[in-house]
């Protein structure tokens, strides 16, 4: 008798115990995706939008998730869309345009600062200034003269900055000279930036060779040249990165042909998010970009570049936050340290610096009926005030 007892007993205990782990898995995985997960990305001649539309049937089918993928070319309205008026969850946005916004760069400066999280790294897109293959145009020094027209690609503020300020500055000159001895022929999108060396209209422009349009300039039958930046001018390359300064001299080797072994800049992109963005959904992005890698990364042919180790290397010099979510992952899989715990505590900080002396900016401007135009001097002066004292974001290197 008290041997079945027993063992009624211990049927009971198993049968509770088991039922316990099987509800502790049930409320262990209670989150949900949202209905629609929103990414904003550049053009859709855009390698960043090529790659995403490549891995997003892939999370779809391996979390059942619904990806709407928003091409916006002007990276300001991109901004205001995503972190203003949080259209999306995700965007994908180089680290340049990251702090070009916290910093109020350019158009920047009209629109109210908010804050940013990296999510994950998408890639070290190379960037360099090129001229068609019939230009006279050698080297890079030889646009030190008078008469260069310059294009200047007018809805990026970074890209502003590399033809009309960092260019001159790898050559020795101040934007006043640069100003004074060359022509700059505004373009109104990135593709028409681009297309103004194929068509003749600029001598010279900053472009990526991974992308689209990029592919389709070098099928022109004048091919294109790349300008080296060499590495050895260290003069040249201090005055370029006092100008961009999370930018990263490298040797291209992917992209267009004409550009593999070409030294030029790198700036990364990233898929950027914002803090009120559910951390449990960030955390489960993080982890699919990982565990899934070897089923996209064949999908386009910057996927390769969303590798782990990557974005690793990337966070060694780094000055932008990351998202909570993310750090969590990274942790569990020891590819956090207590040492990116403090970098990344001053980076939040100093951001929040940012943001809070930009909106004091923009509220004394609307309190005193001041135009806040990026190009008004009254206004200019109110944020300067604001920001002046800042240190700005910079590459650790």
């Amino acid at each position: 008798m008290r041997k079945k007892w027993m063992a009624a007993f211990l049927f009971v205990s198993s049968f509770l115990t088991f039922s316990l782990i099987i509800s502790g898995m049930a409320w262990a995985d209670t989150f949900k995706w949202p209905p629609m997960l929103r990414i904003a990305t550049p053009t859709t001649q855009s390698a960043s939008f090529a790659s995403t539309n490549g891995w997003a049937p892939v999370l779809k089918k391996d979390a059942g998730v619904n990806v709407r993928i928003v091409p916006e070319d002007s990276e300001l309205r991109r901004y205001m869309r995503f972190a203003l008026r949080k259209e999306f969850e995700i965007s994908s946005v180089s680290v340049a345009d990251i702090i070009a916004a916290i910093q109020g760069t350019a158009g920047y400066k009209t629109q109210k600062a908010a804050v940013m999280r990296i999510g994950w790294f998408q890639n070290d897109t190379p960037w360099g200034f090129v001229v068609r293959g019939d230009s006279d145009f050698k080297t890079v020094y030889d646009l030190k003269k008078q008469g260069v027209k310059v294009a200047v690609s007018s809805q990026s503020p970074p890209m502003i900055l590399a033809a009309k300020e960092a260019l001159p500055a790898f050559l020795g000159w101040t934007p006043e000279e640069a100003e004074k001895n060359w022509t700059f022929v505004p373009a109104g999108s990135y593709p028409d930036n681009c297309q103004t060396i194929p068509d003749g209209r600029a001598d010279v422009a900053y472009v990526t060779p991974i992308s689209g349009i990029t592919f389709k300039m070098e099928a022109h039958p004048k091919g294109l040249r790349w300008l080296s930046m060499p590495h050895e001018d260290k003069a040249g390359w201090s005055g370029y990165m006092n100008v961009r300064k999370n930018v990263l001299p490298i040797v291209a080797d992917y992209g267009v042909k004409s550009a593999h072994g070409v030294e030029m800049t790198a700036s990364a992109f990233l898929y950027a998010t914002r803090p009120d963005v559910d951390p449990e959904m960030t955390y489960r992005m993080a982890k699919w970009f990982n565990e899934a890698f070897d089923r996209y990364k064949t999908v386009h042919a910057i996927a390769p570049r969303m590798a782990l180790t990557r974005f690793r290397t990337f966070l060694n010099f780094s000055s932008v936050p990351v998202a909570d979510g993310t750090i969590r992952y990274l942790k569990e899989i020891g590819q956090w340290t207590s040492d990116d715990d403090k970098w990344n505590q001053n980076a939040i900080a100093l951001m929040d610096r940012w943001i809070d002396a930009r909106n004091a900016a923009i509220d004394e401007a609307d309190a005193k009926g001041v135009k806040i135009h990026h190009e008004n001097e009254e206004y200019l002066k109110i944020f300067d005030k604001h920001t002046g004292d800042l240190p700005p974001f910079k590459s650790r290197i």
